[in-house]
């Protein structure tokens, strides 16, 4: 099978692999060669693929779609952070989240100035009609 983790921003994983473990609305399921064509909703969480030299890989998720198609698995997300220890992959995506949390919060900040400075317009507009 030919695993391809895809995001908005970029293609985080193209690689052939023996076997996917992957987490839906329903339970965690696999997936190997021969699998039957499949599609699910994914939950956020880690996804595991055996790679053809036989090492475990993990892949933090957020939520998103997975196709399988042939010998094609296709994985949709948001966002993908990928690793071989859970340890080092857990400190990765907690500072990647740390820093969305951030951004949001300042694309947060912005817009409430924006709106207050819109607000302020159309106060000051109203007073100037007649």
């Amino acid at each position: 099978m030919r695993l391809k983790v895809i995001t908005p921003l970029a293609m985080e994983v193209d690689r052939p692999v023996r076997r996917i473990v992957a987490e839906g609305p329903h339970g965690r399921f696999g997936m190997w060669p021969g699998h039957i064509d499949f599609v699910s909703a994914l939950v956020p969480g880690i996804l595991l693929y055996e790679a053809e030299d036989g090492a475990e890989r993990f892949v933090a998720i957020n939520s998103g779609t997975l196709v399988k198609c042939g010998d094609d698995v296709r994985v949709a997300v948001r966002g993908a952070v990928e690793g071989d220890d859970l340890g080092n992959l857990r400190k990765r995506v907690e500072a990647e989240f740390r820093q969305h949390d951030e951004a949001e919060r300042d694309a947060r900040a912005a817009l409430a100035r924006l709106e207050a400075s819109m607000v302020r317009r159309f106060r000051d507009l109203g007073a100037n009609l007649p």
